[in-house]
């Protein structure tokens, strides 16, 4: 009975702590951005897919991976907040109109990414073998990449709730997400922090799509079930909230292991009945004001 129920939490904690990762960039991305980024996934995509190439072809270190993949997607997040999502901003005449125009200009993000992957790395389900062997955890036996996977995600969340409650840039990057005419004002580089946010959003994704790659098979379309996951988990952290979105994330890990060791086919199934609870209970989320 203890190892069923270490199993079901750790596994509910590895899955918890991708989806925090994920949720953070997101919330980070719409928050302060106001980009609902509907392309969110498939920077987690290209993550997992350079890191399983990087490992396969050229014998790299899928941790060493994180060093690699995280800065490209940081790259080419900031170059399309530069050049696509700026320039939707100034041409809307108000914030909601943005956030739509910027919505719909996601979607078409989703489709040329994942069409440039898919011609990249074709169809089929890829997946490698990287610190298989089993370590016990009180009675129960968890593969080590499972539990290297959970403590990279746990040490990476924390290390990025930090830079934006310590750092000088991360107090401009909160006060744009409050204010951002009054940051302005005080000195605060609204379009530079506007494109950071939205390029760590992306790096946070890359990352969390390498750790992915060390425990579980990808492939070019496993992106947009990953932007749904995401959405729901800054829904029930609360909009705009990093600390939501972190707790949020580990909340949703633990709902669907147990879900899943109850019957895995209504795992997806039971974000979505919690999502729509969520929405009709406390829209606000856990931490949403």
């Amino acid at each position: 009975m203890i190892e069923t129920i270490l199993d079901v939490v750790i596994g509910g904690l590895l899955l918890g702590g991708i989806y925090a990762l994920i949720a953070m960039g997101l919330s980070l991305q719409y928050g302060v951005a106001r980009v609902l980024n509907i392309a969110h996934g498939e920077f987690l995509m290209l993550g997992a897919l350079a890191t399983w190439s990087l490992y396969t072809v050229f014998g790299v270190n899928p941790l060493v991976s994180l060093a690699i993949c995280g800065p490209i997607t940081f790259i080419i997040g900031f170059i399309l907040y530069r050049t696509v999502f700026t320039r939707l901003r100034i041409s809307s005449g108000s914030i909601g109109a943005y956030e739509g125009s910027s919505m719909l200009a996601s979607f078409g993000l989703l489709f040329i990414i994942q069409n440039i992957a898919l011609l990249a790395w074709r169809s089929d389900i890829k997946g490698y073998t990287y610190l298989a062997f089993p370590v016990d955890v009180g009675g129960a036996l968890f593969a080590a990449n499972r539990l290297v996977t959970l403590a990279f995600a746990v040490a990476i969340g924390l290390a990025f709730y930090l830079f934006l409650a310590r750092t000088r840039l991360g107090k401009a990057i909160r006060a744009a997400a409050q204010d951002p005419g009054t940051a302005g004002l005080v000195g605060v580089n609204i379009n530079q922090v506007l494109a950071l946010c939205f390029a760590l959003g992306a790096l946070l994704a890359g990352i969390a799509g390498a750790l992915i790659s060390m425990c579980y098979p990808v492939h070019g379309t496993m992106g947009l079930e990953y932007t749904i996951i995401a959405i729901i988990v800054v829904v029930l952290g609360g909009l705009g909230s990093i600390p939501g979105s972190f707790f949020g994330g580990f909340i949703l890990g633990l709902i669907g292991s147990i879900v899943t060791s109850i019957e895995p086919g209504l795992s997806l199934a039971a974000y979505y009945v919690l999502f729509m609870v969520l929405l009709i209970v406390r829209p606000t989320g856990i931490l949403g004001r």
